[in-house]
Order: structure tokens, then C-alpha cells, then sequence
């Protein structure tokens, strides 16, 4: 792959901000800290296969429209053709959670934490995407939240591929040490594991079934925001925004009590990352209390 001086049309870059409904200061984040990241990419990438890069965030650190740019851009700027998968996608359907939460744990029916995935699937799908011929057509799967399960619809994928781009926000998360497990981090933990049979399932399915597939990234971005408080407060403002809009089901608007059982699932191994993933990323961008991207190291 020829390596091409970064170029993007300012067309491209308003373009992407349309696309995505991004506000126009977006364009001095895509442009002062997106771009240069983006520029090095081809440095990265391995001469025989795909670039297999890894993209972290808690929620609301806009990993996606992070993953979404690079593909762009390397697009518009290197002629890739590239791959944009989440974790998300990869999550285990609602009865084989249910299975999991009658055998294991209560709270392991609720999608989020390791463990809940089928990494088994990610796996098998990362390793047809590493090694697409052209012509040939891989299916990724798709998750419908709404419904809390597998869609029955997939997405197409056709290669030769320069890049594979897999976001989540435990992708390249490691394991505690299990001397760490002891002390509930929030109530749900306390009240809801006190025996920390789920906190261990979901550290062991970590350690054993995640990270050896982490192992694998050439690369690890990650997006560092300024606590877990921030975290809550941004969760909190997208279901007010939610609720705000016009054709909003009320019934799939959590209130903020909701919100705050939800995001405790997240908890522990977002206060892991954010202490733990900066010294073995290899960017970190470290965003401000309104999300906007303040640094990059």
C-alpha cells in the first residue's frame, strides 16, 4: 500500500459532519487531533495482512465516530477499503444470556460486561476478515438493542480489506488481579454480588476468552474520559435528550434511577481502564468534561 501524503477535502470533512449530524466545532477535533492520527495509520500498517486496530472508550467518548473517521479518511486520503466492527455486534443472543444467568449469575442477563459476548463468533469473524481474498464476502453480525438480541439481518463485507477497526469499551481491557474482586465497587455490586460470583465470571471470561483475542491488535487507541462521574453525567444527558425528542418512545426512556443501575454494570472495569489502558495504548486521547478531545499522547 503506497503511502500517500494526508490530504482531506474540506467537501470530505463536511461531508462526514453531515453524515454523522456533528456539530461544526467537531471540525477543529476532526482536524487537530482526528487527522493526525489518522496520518498514522500507514506506519502501522503489518506488510502481508489488514491492519487489525482497537478502539476504547466508556460510553459517550464517541468511539464510533472515531472509528467511522479513520475509515474515511483512509479512504479518501489512502484508497483503503476497510472493516468497522463493534463489540456491540458480537454480543450473546437473549437466551443464551438467559442460559448464563440461570446457571451462573443473576446479572449476567444484562449485555455489557465480559463474558456476555460471543467472542468465539469475533474470533471466527476476525480471522475471515485477516484473510479475505478479493471477490470473497464475509457476514458480520448485527445486534438489535431495541429487541435486546441478534438481528436476524447481517452486514456484507467484501475483501481484500487494508483495515479491520474494532471498537468497544472493554476492547483491550486486562483482567484484575483477583485480590482486587474483594471490595464492591457501587451498590449493585454489594447488594446485587456479595458473594462476587459475577465480578470473577466476568474477570475469568476476561482474562481467558478476551484478552487473548486483544492480544492480536497491532493497535490500541484510546479515548480517556475525565472520570467515571463524567461517564454518568453523559449517560444521563442522552437519555434527557432522548426523552427531548419529539418522537421519543417513552417507554424506552430510563429514568435517571435506571440510568444509574445500568451504568454500574461498567463500573469496575471502566475505573480499570481508565487507571490501566493510557501507559499501554498506543494513542491516548484524553477528552474534557463537554467530550471534546483537549490532548493527545
Amino acid at each position: 500500500m503506497p503511502r500517500v501524503p494526508l490530504q482531506l477535502s474540506d467537501q470530505a470533512l463536511s461531508n462526514f459532519l453531515a453524515l454523522h449530524q456533528l456539530p461544526p466545532a467537531f471540525r477543529v477535533t476532526a482536524e487537530s487531533f482526528y487527522l493526525p492520527l489518522a496520518a498514522q495509520l500507514p506506519a502501522l500498517l503489518p506488510a502481508e495482512r489488514p491492519l487489525l486496530l482497537g478502539i476504547n472508550g466508556a460510553q459517550g467518548t464517541g468511539k464510533s465516530t472515531l472509528a467511522e473517521f479513520l475509515d474515511m479518511v483512509s479512504n479518501e486520503c489512502f484508497g483503503w477499503r476497510n472493516a468497522v466492527l463493534s463489540i456491540d455486534d458480537f454480543y450473546l443472543t437473549h437466551a443464551e444470556r438467559a442460559a448464563l444467568a440461570d446457571d451462573i449469575h443473576p446479572l449476567l442477563a444484562t449485555r455489557g460486561v465480559p463474558g456476555t459476548h460471543d467472542t468465539a463468533l469475533l474470533t471466527k469473524t476476525l480471522d475471515q476478515l485477516l484473510e479475505l481474498p478479493a471477490g470473497a464476502v464475509t457476514h458480520v453480525p448485527r445486534f438489535d438493542k431495541a429487541n435486546d438480541d441478534r438481528s436476524a439481518d447481517a452486514s456484507s463485507i467484501e475483501g481484500p480489506l487494508d483495515m479491520i477497526i474494532l471498537e468497544g469499551w472493554c476492547v483491550g481491557s486486562r483482567s484484575q488481579d483477583v485480590t482486587a474482586l474483594k471490595e464492591p465497587v457501587n451498590e449493585l455490586e454489594s447488594l446485587g454480588d456479595p458473594d462476587r460470583s459475577w465480578r470473577t465470571f466476568v474477570n475469568n471470561s476476561l482474562a481467558s476468552d478476551y484478552e487473548p483475542l486483544f492480544e492480536r491488535l497491532d493497535a490500541l487507541f484510546f479515548l480517556k474520559a475525565p472520570s467515571f462521574d463524567a461517564v454518568y453525567r453523559w449517560r444521563l444527558e442522552q437519555e434527557q435528550k432522548l426523552a427531548d425528542a419529539s418522537d421519543a418512545d417513552a417507554a424506552s426512556i430510563m429514568t435517571p434511577k435506571q440510568v444509574g443501575r445500568f451504568i454500574r454494570y461498567y463500573e469496575r472495569l471502566t475505573r480499570h481502564n481508565l487507571q490501566t489502558l493510557p501507559s499501554r495504548s498506543d494513542a491516548v486521547l484524553t477528552l474534557d468534561e463537554q467530550h471534546a478531545v483537549i490532548a493527545t499522547d
